[in-house]
Order: C-alpha cells, then sequence, then structure tokens
C-alpha cells in the first residue's frame, strides 16, 4: 500500500463497535429507514439492519449508523 491509497482508500471498509457501524466507500444510499439501510458498492448490496438505527455521521462516501444492530449482510 502507497501513501496515496492510506490516505484516500477505495475499498470498502466496515468497522462495527457496538451499536455503531462506520462504513468508508460506498458508491450509494438505496434505502434509510430506522430498521434497515440499504447500501450500495460495485453494484453489490450492503444490508444493515437492526432496531432504531440513525444516521450520526454522513461525510462523502462515509456513514456513521447509531442503533440496535442485528445483522449485516453482504
Amino acid at each position: 500500500m502507497n501513501i496515496r491509497e492510506f490516505i484516500n482508500p477505495k475499498e470498502l471498509k466496515i468497522i462495527y463497535f457496538t451499536n455503531y457501524i462506520n462504513i468508508i466507500n460506498y458508491d450509494e444510499i438505496i434505502l434509510l429507514t430506522d430498521n434497515k439501510i440499504l447500501l450500495l458498492k460495485d453494484k453489490k448490496t450492503i444490508t444493515i439492519k437492526g432496531d432504531n438505527l440513525l444516521l450520526n455521521k454522513l461525510l462523502d462516501k462515509e456513514i456513521l449508523i447509531h442503533g440496535n444492530i442485528k445483522t449485516i449482510e453482504l
């Protein structure tokens, strides 16, 4: 990995903490409800299911979701 890839990575990263999930380098938000969030990356769907899901942070190609996260499907 070179320094440019470290500073501006292009691959999908999913970081899970208790009641938080941080997703970096997704392409598009398809669906956003309080119990399901669908994201698109390279024509593949990422599904997050849970209860009381809220956007805590939304930046360019980065999203932080808070809530009772039950499943993450790739």
